[in-house]
């Protein structure tokens, strides 16, 4: 499938891009990428060498150069439980429409798509019958979809996330299936981490306190300091997200001298910590500040899942392509 060009719509930092990138080399090129996040806009550019940004609400499809493959991460923050799910009812929800609309203006071969696992349970199924139905019966693509973890292809990182892939002509596909490779958190980590990323004593003992609440209204919540010799927690951010996924680091906080550190050698995570957590290479560039970066990260998409997808779409559509055509039978 030479030639192929595709556009990366709400493309953050560029996690979908790099995934079929790696898959499939200088054989596609990208044509159009869109993101309405400065500092994502500055990270992406870095890296890929494009400025993203633009407001797709305000970009006309003819304006958007022919595509073929059209890729996009929209916003999930309408849909997370980390947030009040209004779904539909939120403005970041009703960015599905603006992919709607390219696709029925642009009429891509395919289109890949990615969202939080809980999307399609969302308001009792009711969104995800939304748009499978638009996607289906108004714009005629083969809606194909699957939530995978990130752990079952190659990361030390727990994260389900729904893949929704369409193609505009019948077609097999099949998502991929789990690889045998496990890594765990001890595989990430840096060695001599900067002090600034440990805890003071004081926060930890707030952070005790507060985990403490919890547990005696038998709730869940609270600071997790992770076992290096298994998969980390999602990464989420705000509230406690950063704090449950906790590193004991008493090595780096030694080299670090620094003397207001908690007792127990307790750290976040680092921005390539992050970074690797979500299957990006150390040949990432990092652009922006480390808080910025790790909420980037975070709100990024696992690498290796992207390319393992990306090689199905194109093993359907090498084999659509190749599949001899059948004539009319004349009596």
């Amino acid at each position: 499938m030479k030639g192929l060009r595709l556009i990366d719509l709400y493309a953050g930092i560029g996690g979908i891009r790099l995934g079929f990138e790696q898959a499939l080399g200088d054989s596609v090129r990208f044509v159009f990428s869109n993101e309405i996040d400065d500092q994502c806009c500055i990270t992406y550019k870095e890296n890929f060498g494009a400025d993203p940004k633009g407001d797709i609400t305000k970009i006309k499809s003819v304006d958007i150069p022919d595509f073929d493959l059209l890729l996009a991460g929209f916003p999930c923050q309408a849909f997370s439980i980390a947030g009040r799910r209004e779904g539909f009812n939120d403005l970041r929800g009703t960015q599905f429409f603006e992919i709607a609309r390219i696709i029925e203006d642009k009429k891509p071969k395919a289109f890949f798509l990615e969202n939080v696992k809980h999307f399609e349970k969302h308001n009792k199924g009711r969104t995800f019958k939304t748009v499978k139905k638009t996607l289906e019966e108004k714009l005629g693509y083969t809606l194909y979809h699957q939530v995978l973890n990130a752990s079952d292809f190659g990361l030390a990182q727990n994260r389900e996330r729904i893949f929704m892939v369409g193609f505009r002509d019948p077609i097999s596909f099949k998502f991929p299936s789990p690889i045998r490779q496990k890594r765990k958190v001890a595989d990430i980590l840096e060695s001599n981490v900067d002090g600034k990323f440990f805890l003071s004593q004081r926060y930890l003992d707030t952070l005790k306190k507060h985990r403490q609440r919890h547990e005696d209204l038998n709730h869940g919540f609270g600071y997790i300091v992770l076992d290096k010799q298994k998969t980390a927690n999602t990464l989420v951010l705000g509230g406690m997200g950063t704090e449950r996924n906790l590193i004991k680091d008493t090595a780096s906080l030694r080299k670090s001298g620094r003397k207001d550190a908690n007792a127990e050698a307790i750290r976040r995570l680092t921005p390539r910590e992050a970074l690797r957590l979500q299957g990006f290479p150390d040949s990432y560039k990092i652009a922006v500040s480390k808080t910025a970066m790790f909420r980037q990260a975070a709100n990024s998409v696992p690498v290796t899942v992207i390319k393992a997808i990306a090689l199905q779409m194109m093993k359907a559509l090498e084999e659509k392509k190749s599949a001899p055509t059948l004539m009319p039978y004349v009596k």
